[in-house]
């Protein structure tokens, strides 16, 4: 086993996902599901590719991983996202029953776990998801500025 820190590995999975999302012209962010020490569930985006609004990374991955569990619910599975998720994937979170979440980059329009709501562990819902931010933030970071430039800068 890889003496890395284990967040940064399966972060560096998340990534690598991303960076698949972005050369399929998507916004760059990936995540997996670890149950166990293993990945049962990946995904980046693919709200352009499925014309699905709600094919977000998070969504992709934690379904993938409830159908490769045979559960809808995930209690004990860590999710690993390389972008602070939306309120749509906060609430997605909580109803899976995730135990943690590891992200990278805070979304700091649209995020709804830290930036803009604290909906995954708000003490008003029945489960709440232990959050750990800023796992190879800057890499996260640098890879969604890049995308963004590209596409500013014609």
């Amino acid at each position: 086993m890889s003496k890395e820190p284990i967040h940064e590995r399966w972060m560096r999975e998340a990534l690598a996902l991303a960076r698949e999302a972005a050369s399929a012209d998507e916004v760059p962010v990936g995540a997996v599901v670890v149950c166990d020490g293993e990945v049962v569930g990946r995904g980046s985006n693919q709200t352009i590719g499925l014309i699905d609004p709600s094919a977000h990374a998070e969504m992709v991955a934690i379904r993938q991983a409830a159908a490769a569990v045979g559960n809808y619910r995930l209690a004990g599975c860590d999710l690993y996202v390389t972008l602070e998720p939306c309120v749509m994937c906060a609430g997605l979170l909580v109803n899976a029953r995730i135990r943690s979440l590891i992200f990278g980059a805070r979304d700091l329009r649209f995020g709804g776990v830290r930036s803009k709501f604290q909906l995954a562990d708000s003490p008003l819902l029945n489960h709440r998801v232990e959050v750990v931010e800023g796992v190879l933030g800057e890499e996260c970071t640098r890879l969604l500025r890049a995308f963004f430039q590209v596409r500013r800068d014609p």
